[in-house]
């Protein structure tokens, strides 16, 4: 074989076109990890976020909390995740803090409110999960409940998930993903008390806000559960169809 020569291109008839998977931002957080001799700051997320973009057919990027040039970060995306964490400033929805509204995170509330409003404005099809879905609402000009008496929704252990029922809105796009009923995986102590300009497309069995979305947007859906944790793969395969 001749190694010296330009290399062969080959005819229009002949090419063959690779189609790239779609790339999905999810918004990572700075917090303290440690591993190996290292204890410092750094960007994380949880794997299973990964895990569940890769098994739907995505290529996922994790995207640090940043406000600067998200535009020309949301214009190589083709779809974006609002990850789930800590509580939000109850500044962006214009109230004052309950004193169980703990762990307010301002570079992450700043750098994920300028994320969506990049996505927002070029109609990026995107996913909120938890925090997610609250900080969409609170964009939206919708308000928290900032604390969610019933231990249902995350039950009496730290950090362990617990199952409820959830019920779909008839006709809207989370119905026709998931269907009109099903359990999901949960762990939270805030809820949305008003969607604001965001249709509400699903309730808990207490009445709760699970599910809101923008019937007027490609995909911009937001639920209060943590499907990552699930085994239903629905939710990101309706994404990355977006």
């Amino acid at each position: 074989m001749d190694l010296t020569g330009p290399p062969a291109v080959p005819s229009r008839g002949h090419r063959t076109l690779v189609r790239m998977a779609p790339l999905i931002g999810i918004s990572g957080y700075v917090e303290l990890a440690r591993w190996g001799p290292w204890d410092r700051e750094s960007t994380v997320l949880p794997q299973v976020y990964v895990t569940a973009v890769h098994a739907a057919g995505g290529r996922a990027v994790v995207i640090p909390p940043f406000p600067e040039h998200v535009a020309e970060l949301v214009a190589r995306l083709d779809g974006l995740i609002l990850a789930g964490g800590s509580d939000l400033d109850p500044a962006l929805y214009g109230a004052e803090p309950d004193p169980r509204t703990t762990g307010i995170r301002p570079a992450r509330d700043a750098g994920e409110v300028a994320l969506l409003r990049a996505a927002i404005a070029v109609d990026l099809p995107t996913l909120g999960i938890c925090r997610g879905m609250q900080l969409m609402s609170a964009c939206a000009g919708g308000t928290l409940v900032q604390h969610l008496e019933s231990e249902a929704h995350r039950g009496t252990e730290p950090g362990v998930y617990v199952r409820h029922e959830i019920s779909t809105v008839p006709g809207t796009r989370l119905a026709g993903i998931i269907g009109e009923r099903c359990e999901v995986p949960s762990y939270h102590h805030q809820g949305v008390a008003d969607a604001g300009t965001l249709t509400v497309s699903a309730y808990a069995f207490d009445g709760g806000i699970e599910g809101v979305e923008d019937p007027s947007a490609r995909f911009r859906l937001g639920v209060l559960w943590h499907p990552e944790q699930g085994t239903d793969p629905r939710l990101f395969e309706a994404l990355l169809g977006a």
